[in-house]
């Protein structure tokens, strides 16, 4: 790395951020199309599988804790190559899990690896857009979308013909072996900027206090649509076969049609942040998505007892609206978080990824005890509000002013 110039490593690096963003994608969304049948074989009620959701949940916090710390100290590349252990190990574990207590352990480890490699590959991304003098960030991103379209669509195709473990333990085999490439062409420690580059920064915050409250802001924001990412991911595929009929491998229409728009998004979202601004950008996105994602699913659930062609059309036009409003969101508020001044960039982003990241998780399984008391289609309500939510504080987004339009 050393014999090459920061603008040649910088190219490097984005390669192979965009190979590493994709294939987190695949690693953290491969089990999402075999939930229901995972759910079934486990025995497990929609409150019984939204608590052990928190298992992942525990994961991310810890994950996004260390993760930061680590990087700040060692560097990201030596954390990626930490993480790209753990989180196929993780998905292994949920193929093999027996029960309960087993599927609670191994979604502990997946959201353990996956919240400590997207820090490591986002403080990467930070760091490749000023070398390169452009923004990248929302492209990278739009390769996690891409890995979880094709292996959610893989999924949902493959469903009739091979069982969740054969399925799941092959993604992960296969996804480890293409990491090891990746990782090693990484920004190293010399020039990733993991302890603040040429600024004064920290890697120890407090907890409360007015230097992080614009970090809170931005992580309550974050919270919002990843809620509403999660809930979609985990559980529309219940949703659409269980509450509206739609047969297996179908019912995975839905959130693939989410997928697929939130990857059209990424990539024009550059664009995007630099043509309509961070703010403006996600509170576009959180207004208009939330509402179409809950108003389509109060339109398609009764709709289905009379046309399932018709409630399935609209309920996937619904969460394609939403995927667009959804994809820039992250985005904007990773790099908010990386341009909090006198903060180092992996602590602001392990930060606002604790708040935020873990809603991931949370958010399913708070979704899942809503549907307990009630139904899920009335239980839906809740992301579609907080995907709102994050529309609104959309204000507390920090421009990084660090790279040149």
């Amino acid at each position: 790395m050393s014999s090459l110039t920061p603008y040649q490593a910088g190219a490097r690096a984005r390669n192979a951020l965009w190979a590493s963003f994709g294939i987190m994608g695949v690693v953290s969304m491969a089990w999402v199309p075999r939930i229901p049948e995972i759910k079934v074989a486990l025995g497990l009620s929609n409150g019984q599988f939204g608590l052990l959701l928190t298992g992942s949940a525990f994961g991310s916090l810890m994950g996004a804790q260390l993760a930061g710390r680590f990087i700040h100290t060692f560097g990201s590349r030596r954390v990626c190559k930490v993480a790209i252990g753990i989180m196929p190990a993780g998905l292994t574990f949920v193929a093999l899990a027996r029960n309960a207590i087993e599927l609670f352990i191994a979604l502990f480890f997946l959201g353990l690896g996956y919240t400590s490699l997207d820090i490591s590959v986002n403080t990467q991304a930070v760091v490749v857009e000023k070398l390169l003098g452009r923004r990248w960030m929302s492209t990278f991103h739009a390769l996690w979308s891409t890995g979880a379209f094709a292996v959610t669509v893989l999924g949902g195709v493959i469903a009739r013909i091979t069982t969740p473990r054969s399925n799941l333990i092959g993604v992960a085999v296969v996804c480890i072996v293409l990491y090891i490439p990746s990782v090693r062409a990484l920004l190293g420690p010399d020039i990733d900027e993991h302890d603040g580059g040429h600024e004064e920064t920290t890697a120890k915050i407090p907890l409360i206090s007015k230097s992080v409250l614009p970090l809170w802001a931005m992580g309550i924001g974050l919270l919002g649509a990843v809620i509403a990412e999660g809930a979609v991911s985990d559980w529309s595929g219940i949703l659409l076969r269980n509450h509206m009929g739609i047969p297996k491998g179908a019912n995975a229409s839905g959130y693939a049609s989410f997928a697929l728009a939130m990857i059209v998004s990424r990539f024009l979202g550059d664009r995007a942040l630099e043509h309509w601004g961070p703010a403006k950008t996600v509170r576009l996105g959180g207004y208009i998505g939330g509402s179409a994602l809950g108003l389509s699913i109060a339109i398609a659930v009764p709709l289905s007892s009379h046309s399932q062609v018709a409630a399935l059309i609209v309920i996937d036009l619904g969460l394609i609206i939403a995927g667009l409003g959804m994809g820039p969101m992250f985005p904007a508020y990773i790099l908010g978080a990386s341009a909090a001044p006198g903060i180092a960039s992996s602590v602001g982003m392990a930060r606002v990824g604790v708040i935020g990241l873990s809603a991931f998780f949370i958010g399913p399984a708070i979704t899942g005890g809503l549907a307990q008391i009630t139904s899920l289609p009335v239980a839906m309500a809740f992301p579609a509000i907080t995907f709102i939510l994050s529309g609104y504080q959309s204000r507390a987004i920090i421009l990084n002013k660090s790279v040149t339009k």
